[in-house]
């Protein structure tokens, strides 16, 4: 894998979204030689996430939240609410952070601001020279992988770690197969101003269709998730910002006031996909080349992280003990700290948002039932608080 003139590293990382990003500066923070394989692109849209509370602790320990808490909202509350309109409805569950201890569950900030705070935190490291550039081809032997650029660059490292999103060069170059699975649903989402507070409040409204969820951001404005019908959704898109502004509106119940759509709106359909392995042949899998399921509960980026952290745990403890990262065996580690956690949130997922959609009067007694349970039982209540900030075994490790 390695030729004469070639760079080697101890890792490389190919995919410079937030979970690759994340990754290399956690792994050059902590000596280990890093190459970032990854083609600079600006993020000009206005797409959001929802980090919640373990997304948080880890970019502090990168030092990049500093560089852009400022610009995000804080969720204190949740609120979950019953908007199919069938005979049998769920109660509404109000969920705040401070039943649990906490000052908030999270925050919510625009994915480009976001990346400019780790792309300024990756410029300052000794110990990660980037690589402005796609990855077009990567091999992987017993010894070493390599990695080829579009534009002719050769490098190689012992590992490789593949954040290169859900269509992952990485996966397939592993040989890895893929299970998805096309849902009869697409996502779309904008930012609306309006003109009441948003008291730091999420607000989730369950449609026959699919969860339409209100996110807050600074000021008088938030980020909408609206999941529905493709055909719905091509109309969404198509609409003005007045038009939609009023949609949203009244898909609120006006508890924001009038509002206004702002900027561009995006239209995603919905899969789900799960690789049928984490990491194998000096591949590992992070972020959605590693899992994607529909944007239900805030889960997608806040996992992709947590796989960016066990990676980087796995690898520089192999690096500082002087010894090989590749093997399956160490990688193993890395297999084993994910697989629960990813294969837990994608079955939750799952059931809620087939639950939702269902027709079948015994499913929706049994989501109604479950949801007044929670409403009602406390103990309940915060083990789902806290299990949707981090799952519990790793909140005990």
């Amino acid at each position: 894998m390695n030729t004469p003139r070639s760079p080697h590293f101890a890792v490389a990382i190919v995919g410079g979204g937030p979970v690759g990003l994340a990754a290399a500066i956690g792994l050059a923070q902590n000596g280990v030689p890093t190459a970032l394989v990854a083609r600079k692109v600006a993020y000009s849209d206005n797409r959001t996430t929802a980090l919640l509370g373990g997304s948080i602790d880890f970019l502090r320990s990168l030092e990049v939240w500093p560089r852009c808490e400022q610009q995000a909202a804080a969720l204190r509350v949740m609120r979950l609410i019953d908007d199919t309109g069938r005979l049998v409805r769920a109660p509404e569950v109000r969920l705040s952070a401070h039943e649990i201890g906490e000052e908030t569950f999270g925050y919510n900030i625009e994915n480009r601001i976001l990346v400019v705070a780790l792309e300024a935190r990756a410029a300052e490291l000794p110990n990660l020279v980037r690589y402005d550039e796609d990855a077009s081809a990567i091999h992987s032997d017993d010894t070493s992988a390599g990695i080829e650029t579009k534009n002719g660059t050769h490098l190689s490292a012992p590992i490789v770690g593949g954040a290169d999103g859900r269509n992952s060069l990485a996966r397939r170059s592993a040989g890895i197969e893929l299970r998805m699975r096309t849902l009869e649903q697409a996502a779309v989402t904008f930012n609306t101003a309006h003109t009441r507070p948003h008291d730091n409040i999420s607000t989730e409204f369950h449609s026959p269709h699919g969860p339409r969820v209100f996110v807050p951001l600074p000021g008088l404005r938030s980020s909408v998730v609206w999941v529905t019908t493709s055909n719905e959704a091509a109309t969404l898109q198509s609409l003005s910002d007045d038009e939609l502004g009023l949609r949203a509106e009244r898909q609120a119940h006006s508890i924001l006031g009038k509002m206004r759509a702002e900027g561009e709106r995006h239209v995603f359909p919905l899969t789900m996909q799960s690789p049928a392995a984490l990491a194998t042949r000096r591949i590992a899998l992070l972020g959605e080349a590693a899992h994607v399921f529909p944007p239900i509960g805030a889960q997608g980026l806040n996992l992709g992280l947590r796989d960016a952290a066990d990676f980087v745990r796995v690898v520089t403890a192999a690096h500082q003990a002087g010894t090989d990262p590749g093997p399956d065996d160490v990688m193993s580690q890395y297999s084993r700290a994910r697989r629960a956690d990813i294969a837990s949130r994608t079955t939750v997922i799952d059931v809620a948002n087939r639950s939702l959609l269902s027709d079948f009067l015994p499913v929706q007694m049994m989501r109604a039932a479950g949801l007044h349970l929670l409403n009602i039982a406390d103990p309940l209540r915060r083990f789902a608080m806290r299990e949707g900030l981090a799952p519990w075994w790793r909140r005990s490790a």
